[in-house]
Order: structure tokens, then sequence, then C-alpha cells
């Protein structure tokens, strides 16, 4: 299984022959893609240009209604809870939303039912995508991860400390921070490896990491 991060939020993941793109925006596109995961309809997670570089008629996209309506193409929608399997492939959605980020008093930048974050099952492991999410209760229910990709950056998402108090609530085999903007990658590192067991992996866009 192999891991590749393209920036900010998206992510090109490789199992079982099933080539996954999650949350397209930054990066090289130059693979088809089996399967794309979308977590909400901002440019910044569902960026059309991008995934018209890498859809096929065979493609599988899994994204929010909006995010659909954007693209003008069918999409499977899962609400937070809801399955889908593709292959030997399981993905499962996630609550995801802001509850203390707010564009207008009132108005979270991300609220309860915009978009969800995404768990996908493969070859025995499980690759939880965040989205953009403060930390919530919901995570604290999540079992068995083993890998983390946590928004750290602010302002839409968790900030560090944050990210390390979700880091830590769900607690993985590894957490791997993104969706990173001015913050420092190393502090949560550093904040993580020094209070629990959870590794954490810094990656600079580009890099692949084989799990």
């Amino acid at each position: 299984m192999e891991l590749k991060w393209l920036g900010h939020a998206s992510w090109k993941l490789k199992t079982g022959g099933v080539t996954i793109y999650i949350d397209p925006y930054e990066g090289e596109y130059d693979e088809p893609a089996d399967v794309i995961l979308s977590t909400h309809h901002h440019d910044d997670h569902c960026k059309p240009d991008k995934i018209d570089l890498i859809k096929t008629d065979e493609t599988k996209i899994i994204a929010t209604p909006e995010c659909g309506e954007k693209l003008g193409a069918k999409v499977k929608s899962l609400k937070p809870g809801e399955s889908t399997r593709i292959g030997d492939v399981a993905v499962k959605a996630v609550e995801a939303y802001n509850f203390k980020r707010f564009r207008n008093p009132g108005e979270p930048y991300h609220p309860k039912g915009l978009g969800v974050g995404y768990i996908v099952y493969a070859e025995g492991k499980s690759i939880y995508h965040v989205g953009d999410s403060d930390f919530i209760e919901e995570m604290k229910e999540l079992k068995g991860i083993d890998v983390m990709l946590v928004p750290s950056g602010g302002t839409y998402t968790m900030d560090c400390p944050e990210a390390v108090e979700a880091a830590m609530a769900v607690n993985p085999v590894l957490a791997i921070p993104m969706h990173i903007w001015d913050t420092d990658p190393n502090e949560f590192k550093v904040q993580v490896e020094s209070a629990c067991s959870i590794k954490v992996k810094t990656m600079k866009p580009g890099e692949t990491l084989s799990l």
C-alpha cells in the first residue's frame, strides 16, 4: 500500500491494484483514478479541473451531493456512519464539522452536514482522512485506526494544539499532519510523540509512504 501526499488535503492511495484520490486539489494528477473521494464541495477539496484529469468512465466518485452538482457528475454520497465497497476496498463516512470556527457569527465555515471525513479500509489497514473539522466528540468513538490524516492549520480546521488532542483521542498507530497553512508540523510531532505512543510522520508534498 502506497500513500502519497499531493499537498494540502490531497492524497493518492494505491492499494491492491486500486488507485484512490482523496480531495483532489494540489499536486500532480497523472494517473487515472479508480475511486475519487471528496469530503466536501469547497474548491480546495473538490477541484473540477483536477478531477477531469483523472476521471474515466469507470471511475467511482464518492462525494457530497454539492460536489456532484459542481462536477456535473454522478456521485455516490455517504452520510456519516454509511459505508460502501469497491472490490476489496471499503469506505466509511464519518462526521466532520466546525463548532468553534465561524465565517460570520453563528455561521461555521463547515457546519454539521456540509461535509464528512472518510475511513478507507484495505489490506487489513484503516486510513482516516479527517476532512475539514474541529476536534469533535464523534472522533472519540473511532477505534482501530492505523493512519490518521489530520488537519492542523487552524482558521478553517483544528489548529496544532487541537490536532494533538484529536490524535490522542483517536489513538492511531501513525498520525500525519496536513492542511497545514503556516503552522509548524514539527510542533505537532513533538507534542504528540512526547505525550503518547503514537508515531508522527511529517511529509513534504510529492512524498510517498509505504504502509
